[in-house]
């Protein structure tokens, strides 16, 4: 019986202009958000009371963009960085033009901007990218260019190396 192993891709697998859809979408919920929000200490009273946040321009709770941040990410992982991963290195460009809400469901594509090998570690490679979360409508809600830090799938001591076929 053959043993498949899940896994994200290797830096040298990867194509610059490659866009990649990642699915299924998440819903927001009202747990998310209360949940993410307190897990993280922020009292921002947009996320967190429902009579203050309907009296501000949004008239409703806004969905925490460090939660929206976090699942276009972590939406990104099993196609690209699961086990391939070896440490993200920045964000940058983050940026959150519209409001994200509970019960909007949020659709994550990522860019390949570019890929080289990594000068000062050897198996290993740099891959900038560039997250984009749209809600159901199509509606832009956050942008974030990530930098990683990846396995080259000729790396001796890369993950799962005595996986291989």
């Amino acid at each position: 019986m053959t043993a498949i192993v899940q896994r994200g891709l290797y830096a040298d697998e990867i194509e610059v202009g490659a866009r990649y859809l990642h699915r299924p979408g998440r819903t927001a919920t009202e747990a998310d958000n209360v949940l993410f929000t307190t897990l993280t200490m922020n009292t921002q009273a947009l996320h967190l009371d429902a009579a203050f946040a309907a009296t501000q321009p949004f008239g409703r709770p806004l969905v925490n963009s460090m939660w929206t941040l976090a699942t276009m990410v972590g939406s990104s992982v099993a196609q690209l960085t699961q086990g391939t991963l070896v440490a993200q290195l920045g964000l940058e460009e983050v940026a959150f033009p519209a409001p994200l809400f509970t019960g909007d469901t949020l659709y994550t594509e990522t860019e390949i901007l570019s890929v080289r090998e990594s000068a000062s570690r050897p198996g290993q490679g740099i891959v900038r990218m560039r997250h984009t979360g749209r809600t159901q409508e199509g509606t832009v809600v956050a942008t974030a260019t990530r930098t990683v830090l990846m396995w080259r799938s000729d790396a001796a001591d890369g993950p799962h190396a005595g996986e291989r076929a």
